[in-house]
This record gives C-alpha cells, structure tokens and sequence, in this order.
C-alpha cells in the first residue's frame, strides 16, 4: 500500500533527506519520499501491517524532528 501525508513544519530540505534515510530504515517499510517542497511524505508498506508502520514513523518523525508533524 503506497499512501501520502501532508508534513507541518518540515524546517529544509537537509532535514527532510535525514527524515527519508531514517524511515526507509524501519522495519516494515518497503519506501518512503520526503519532499521539502511539497512538504508530502510518501509511504510504502504491506497493507496489513500498515498502521503500525504508520505509528512508528510518526514517532521516529517526532524524535528526530520535534516541530515536525504528520497529518493523518
């Protein structure tokens, strides 16, 4: 399953790329884009393990990037 989310206060294009390094990392997903521009995150994972997938990469987000949120 391949899904978008709007990110609030994404602070540059440096921290988005440490963002996407750190997600791609977590086990579970498949891929993830970080675009600074848009401010989108792009997540791929299996679809039935999804939303903890989901939960771990808004807490990685929140410990790596406190003023950074994921808007479900």
């Amino acid at each position: 399953m391949r899904k978008s989310y709007k990110l609030d206060e994404i602070d540059c294009a440096n921290c988005a790329l440490k963002l996407e390094d750190a997600i791609k990392k977590i086990d579970g997903v498949d891929d993830a884009k970080v675009n600074f521009m848009t401010q989108k995150l792009t997540l791929s994972a299996a679809d039935d393990r999804f939303d903890s997938v989901l939960d771990d990469v808004c807490a990685l987000i929140a410990k790596v990037e406190p003023d950074c949120e994921v808007l479900r």
